[in-house]
């Protein structure tokens, strides 16, 4: 990452559109070793960031999804149970020749003590996405998604993890990365984290983008969309935030929406049309019925020639 511009123009690369602030903060993260703490509302590419950026950057994608009840054995590692178990069934049916020469008890415990050791070596650990992001010799982009979603316990381990980027394995010792991940954390604001968390890294909201922003986004990602119909429909969905919705529509949901009409060969943002696939960018049907409610203004809204004329 040369520069903000690099990171600007790599991102476009990979398929994502990224505000100058957003490519700040990729390109002071990956120079400054520090996480990207990553909030605002859903569907507004917190999660695409990460995938852009390892795509971008020729790394692999390792994520933690967190959620309720998280915990270090799901998240760092966990013992190969099944590997010890058929391990320890050959050694109790060779148990007979293994101490036939231990000269006494203390020998038989000594080698008994030995392969204790060997079930507990590394060929019997699990790596979790947090160990196997330290392990990664080349690096690699490591996406913990939803924090908001763990609980506060889990928040504090993760902080002693990024803090040094290593962990301590007691049967092994500490494992250290060679190369420190680029860290993205996404947050849906659920919860409030922790000051420790936030200090830790660097802050980034990502929130609806602009028109203009936006009509480049859905060019993108779908570039068989007609111009004209792209900047209507962006349009559209740009005056539908501004009402009093139970769920706005997001990013995500003006690029479906713009698939859906390019599927059903639509060149022009109709009443018939709209109502037709409001599904598509409305998840509630308080929404859809309040949106139907005002459809003819907002469509008005949405085509300045319809509104001049």
């Amino acid at each position: 990452m040369r520069s903000i511009d690099a990171v600007e123009s790599g991102l476009a690369s990979a398929g994502y559109i990224a505000s100058r602030p957003i490519a700040t903060a990729v390109y002071l993260a990956e120079h400054l070793g520090k996480p990207i703490l990553v909030e605002g509302p859903a569907g507004v590419g917190k999660t695409d960031l990460a995938n852009a950026t390892a795509r971008f950057l020729g790394l692999p994608l390792i994520r933690l999804q967190c959620y309720d009840g998280l915990d270090e054995s799901k998240a760092l590692y966990e013992w190969k149970y099944g590997k010890q178990l058929l391990y320890t069934q050959i050694l109790k049916d060779t148990l007979g020749a293994t101490l036939a020469d231990a000269g006494g008890l203390d020998g038989a415990l000594e080698r008994l003590h030995g392969f204790s050791d060997l079930f507990f070596s590394e060929q019997f650990l699990e790596p979790r996405p947090l160990l196997r992001a330290l392990q990664a010799e080349n690096g690699a982009v490591l996406l913990i998604d939803e924090i908001d979603k763990a609980e506060a316990e889990f928040e504090a381990f993760l902080l002693e993890v990024l803090s040094d980027f290593a962990v301590t394995v007691p049967e092994i010792g500490t494992i250290a990365a060679v190369v420190p991940p680029l860290v993205v954390l996404t947050s849906n604001d659920t919860r409030d984290l922790g000051d420790a968390l936030k200090r830790r890294c660097l802050h980034l909201h990502i929130d609806f983008p602009d028109a203009r922003l936006e009509e480049r986004i859905v060019a993108v990602r779908v570039p068989d969309v007609d111009a004209r119909l792209r900047t209507r429909l962006v349009a559209f969905v740009q005056h539908v935030r501004t009402l009093e919705l139970k769920k706005v529509p997001s990013i995500s949901e003006t690029i479906d929406w713009a698939r859906a009409l390019l599927l059903l060969h639509a060149n022009e943002l109709g009443p018939d049309i709209v109502r037709d696939t409001l599904n598509v960018l409305l998840k509630f049907e308080i929404d859809v019925a309040a949106v139907t409610k005002q459809l003819p203004a907002l469509l008005r809204a949405a085509d300045p020639e319809a509104g001049a004329a």
